[in-house]
This record gives structure tokens, sequence and C-alpha cells, in this order.
């Protein structure tokens, strides 16, 4: 029988160097990163009109810090959920779904404040519904990256779309602050309103290819299950939201309380809050273009502490200076030390995990983002209130320093160099006859035979194997070594049904490849390892008569 541990393949190919706009030249991937660059314009004009609308209104950290939370924490609750049906539905339908209801939630803020009948309660009540919506989109958008364009080109493509939105922070600040500042927070609400149009004709225009797989969807449940499971056994992954949640929840002070240094500490108005924000936004752009040198100079994770000591420079900068020129140089430093981090943890977290699981590992991944931002700037704005800003702003700095050197241990690079690709590399199982696929449970077993001396390699390489199958839908997994013939060992894994393992197959990377190579390298029996299958047997019954039933 073909072994499933050892089939050849040929090597992927090597990626060509490739420029940072070649993306822009396939035409889809170009409507839509245009239609979403004009939507997050949008979107930093909504917030931009609600932050100074509740700071003029209320005068409270608290509610200020509450409008941002309210953008945010709706993500903490349905990202997850978003996620895992970004991976099993029809992500074209499902986005042009979500516009929809985003279009409709702006037009209605828009319609109430130019009506003036938009009070703090309303705008955190409409401002949630609109984070639903963004927060039911972000693993679909994310995901979507890879489907238009070719696969050596979804690096630039991801860093494409992480530009896009610095751009739009370095735009829609300042166009939102003009905006409130001579026309009202009404007109922004609309400019938001009309911004969401752009992506819903881009979507319905959008022929999107049928999916390569041949198995049904899993189930929402499954699919949910599924992602957990993955990373909880994942380490890259686990890394990547543990250093990410050691930055969000520090970094959030800033923005939380930005508006409110600019109205009470430097008595300013909307455009300065506006200007301040471009900085940020500038630097961020301008960090973008200059990442992949610090990167390839520095070495990732040196990059994300440098950039997390940056970021707390420029918080303690805008706690105490209250000099414009020095506060605007500040954003910027701000603004790179931001997209330094954050193009770091995002690429992170698509480069560690396999394509079946990625919009899930993104989704997780907003979650951490989304939480630290929220409660942390509830946490701050709450530490504002009754310490001041400058107390706020200056002890988070401080824990944002403490936090970075912590989070050393969790490693990026080890993670961004892992080859997730699918292998394909497992064959069909050979079947006498058809099976059910929802019959189960399954059992594989692979047989090995060691040498002594191969002992101490084989163990712990196998476990890792064992890692990677529990990763890829395996319930239970072992290995057990013969009494009467030392070893000779039995891998086992058993999974829920056989469409399970069938999922198994097309999920195998390249990483996984490598592992069983280094095995089939220890293997000392015949060539390759017997596989077997086995699937539940359950027993039938014969109806019974009434006498064999009396009897």
């Amino acid at each position: 029988m073909p072994s499933e541990a050892n089939v050849a393949v040929s090597p992927a190919p090597v990626a060509q160097e490739v420029g940072a706009l070649a993306p822009l030249r396939h035409a889809t991937f170009r409507t839509l990163w245009l239609a979403v660059l004009a939507s997050h314009i949008g979107t930093w004009v909504h917030d931009v009109a609600a932050a100074w609308f509740m700071s003029e209104r209320t005068g409270s950290p608290l509610m200020v810090a509450a409008v941002q939370s309210a953008t945010t924490l709706p993500v903490v609750v349905f990202a997850l959920v978003a996620g895992t049906l970004a991976d099993i539905v029809d992500r074209r339908r499902y986005l042009i779904t979500i516009q929809v209801w985003m279009l409709v939630m702006a037009t209605l803020l828009a319609w109430v404040s130019m009506a003036g009948e938009l009070t703090e309660w309303t705008l955190l009540g409409l401002t949630f519904a609109l984070g639903m919506g963004a927060a039911m989109a972000m693993p679909a958008q994310a995901a979507t990256t890879a489907e238009l364009v070719p696969r050596p080109l979804l690096a630039p493509a991801v860093a494409l779309s992480s530009i896009g939105m610095n751009i739009a922070r370095s735009v829609g600040p300042a166009l939102g602050g003009l905006i409130v500042a001579r026309f009202g927070a009404g007109w922004a609400f609309s400019v938001d309103a009309v911004s969401y149009l752009g992506v819903l004709l881009a979507l319905v225009s959008w022929r999107r290819a049928k999916a390569e797989s041949t198995l049904p969807s899993e189930p929402f449940g499954t699919a949910l299950r599924g992602g957990l499971r993955y990373a909880a056994r994942s380490g890259d992954l686990r890394s990547v939201l543990l250093k990410s949640a050691c930055f969000y929840g520090f970094a959030s002070a800033l923005p939380a309380q930005l508006a409110i240094v600019v109205r009470k500490e430097l008595g300013a108005g909307a455009g300065t809050y506006g200007l301040l924000l471009t900085c940020i936004g500038a630097g961020a752009v301008a960090g973008a273009v200059v990442l992949p040198r610090l990167r390839a100079r520095w070495g990732v994770d040196r990059l994300v502490l440098g950039a997390t000591l940056l970021y707390a420079l420029t918080m303690v900068t805008v706690a105490f200076v209250r000099s414009m020129p020095v506060l605007g140089v500040a954003m910027v430093a701000n603004g790179l030390a931001w997209i330094s981090v954050l193009s770091s943890l995002q690429t992170a977290t698509h480069l560690s995990v396999p394509t079946w699981v990625r919009a899930r590992a993104l989704s997780l991944y907003i979650v951490v983002f989304s939480a630290g931002m929220a409660g942390g700037g509830l946490v701050w704005g709450s530490v504002a209130q009754r310490f001041g800003v400058p107390v706020s702003l200056t002890v988070a700095a401080g824990a944002a320093v403490l936090a970075g050197f912590f989070s050393l241990r969790f490693r990026l690079g080890q993670a961004m160099a892992r080859n997730t690709a699918p292998s394909a590399h497992w064959p069909t199982p050979e079947v006498s006859e058809d099976v059910e696929k929802d019959q189960g449970p399954v059992l594989v077993t692979v047989e090995y035979r060691i040498a002594p001396t191969g002992r101490a390699a084989f163990l712990p390489l196998v476990h890792q194997l064992g890692d990677t199958r529990r990763r890829d839908g395996a319930v239970q997994w072992g290995v057990m070594e013969d009494t009467a013939e030392p070893g000779r060992f039995l891998e086992y894994f058993v999974l829920g049904s056989w469409m399970e393992h069938l999922r198994q197959h097309e999920r195998v990377t390249h990483e996984e490849k490598a592992l069983q190579e280094q095995l089939r390298a220890l293997h000392q029996g015949p060539l390759p390892p017997v596989v077997h299958h086995y699937v539940g047997a359950a027993p039938t019954l014969p109806r019974l008569t009434p006498l064999e039933n009396d009897a």
C-alpha cells in the first residue's frame, strides 16, 4: 500500500523578486484595493468626527475612549465567527452582504446627525453596529488577498494593503478634521456612508474563481473547533498572538487620549487633531517603504522591540510636550513605530499558518488586536480620568517597555520561516469499496523500524509530527513500541470521520513533508513505512420476529 509518509514531489519553485507595485497590474486586485482605500478614508473621517463630537459634547476622557471601544469591541465578539465563516462560505457573497449592512448603518448615522438628533448614546450604538460589520468583514478581506494575485505576488499584495490603510490614515484624519471644522459632524458621517459604495460595486464586479477543493465545506461548528484546535497546537501562532497582546494593550493609550490632549492640554480644535493623526499616517507610510531594509538589517524580533521602545518614547512626549512642531515629529515617529510592529505581526500571522485555516488564524489575531485596543482604551481612559492624561500615558509607556522585553521570548522570525504551502504529497487512500464520507471514527497507523542509534532522534521528530496531525484534524494521536521487538514503533492517529481524513490529505504542508522525510531516513524496515486505514465497524442486528423476541 502506498505510504502517506513518503511520496516524493517536485520542489516548490523559488519565488522571483517582484516589485512592490506589481500586484496593482491585476485588475481585480487594483479595483478592490482602490475601493477599500476610499472606504478606509471614510472610516477615518467617521472616527475623527465621532471622537470630536464626543469630546465636545461630554469632555470626558472615558466617553471619548468609549468611542474607540465601540469600534473595536465588536471585533473581539464577532471576529472568530467571521473568520470561521470566511473559511467555509463564498467570500464574495459574504462580503457583499456585510457591505450592504455597513452602508445602511452609516447612512442612518448621517441622517440622525444631520437632523440634529444625535446623542452620545446613539453615536455609540451606531458606531458599535458599524464596528460589528467591520469585524465580520476583516478576516474575509484579509484572506481574499491570496485569491486576487498569483502566489509570488502575495507578499507585496499584503504590503500594499497595509500601505493603503496608512495612506488612508494620512489623508482621512486631515479630511475629517476639515469637514468637521467647516461643515459639522453630519457631513463627515455622510462621507463615510458614501465610501462604502465603492467596495460594494467592486465586489459585485468580481468574478471569483471556484474553490480548488473537491470536498464539501466544513460545518460551522466543526470549522470553529478546527480553528481553535489549530491555534492550541501551533506554537508559532501562539507566539504571534502573545507578542501582539504584549504590544496592543499598552499602545492603545495614545489613540484613546490624543483627542483629549489636543482639546484640553493644547486648547486646539479639530483641525489640529486631524493634523496630528495625519502625521501618524505619514510616518506609517514612510515606515512601510523602509521596513524591508530595516527588517533585513535587524531581524524581525529586534525590529519589533526597537519599534516598541520608540512608540513608548512618543507616548511620553505627548504626555509632557506642548510644542506643535515637536509633537508633529513625535507623531511621525509614532506612525513609523506602529507600522513596524503591525506589519511584522500581520505578516507573521499569514506565514505561520496554512491556507485552509488562514482566515481563522487572522481572526484570532484580530481578536487580540481589538481586545488590546478596546480594553486598553477603557483602562487607560479610566486612569486618565482619575489621575490625568500625562500619568496615564507615562504609565502605559513604561508598561509597554517592560512588555516589549518580556515578549522577546516569543520569536516571530521562527514563525515567518515556516513553509506552510500545501504539499499534496499524500496519495489517495486505497480502499476495496467506497467508504461513506461520514463513516467513522477512522484510525490510521504507520509502522516504523528504528535502529537503537536512531531512537534519540526518532522520538522528538515523531512527536513533532504528532502535533501537526492533531492540528490538521486528528482527535487523538500516539506512538507505541513493541515490547517483544524494541525499535518497532507504531504511530497512530484517530479522526472523527472519513471526510475529516480526506480533508487532512488536502491540509498536509511542506513543513510536514520535511518531517516525514527525516523520519523515513531513520526507518530501517521495508520502504516506504507501512500505512493502514481502519474505519469504525458497527454491528448490524437482524430484525427480530415476535417468536425470537419472546425467546
